[in-house]
């Protein structure tokens, strides 16, 4: 749904890094490189921007 603020196993504050990690990727850059350079080094802070799945358009439409 939507990144969380913190990560949920750590409590590093990661919610401020999607912007920018997404307009990265689009770009076409390595999302290994573009972790490292926002400072994401743990394993899961990493692995939550790796595995998120923005589906807030998509759960939208069943809006009332």
């Amino acid at each position: 749904m939507i990144i969380p603020i913190r990560c949920m196993t750590c409590g590093k504050p990661v919610g401020h890094l999607w912007e920018e990690y997404q307009a990265r990727i689009k770009k076409g850059k390595n999302p290994k490189k573009v972790l490292d350079e926002l400072g994401l080094e743990r394993y899961c802070c990493r692995s939550l921007f790796l595995t998120h799945k923005d589906i807030v358009k998509d759960t939208a439409v069943f809006k009332k």
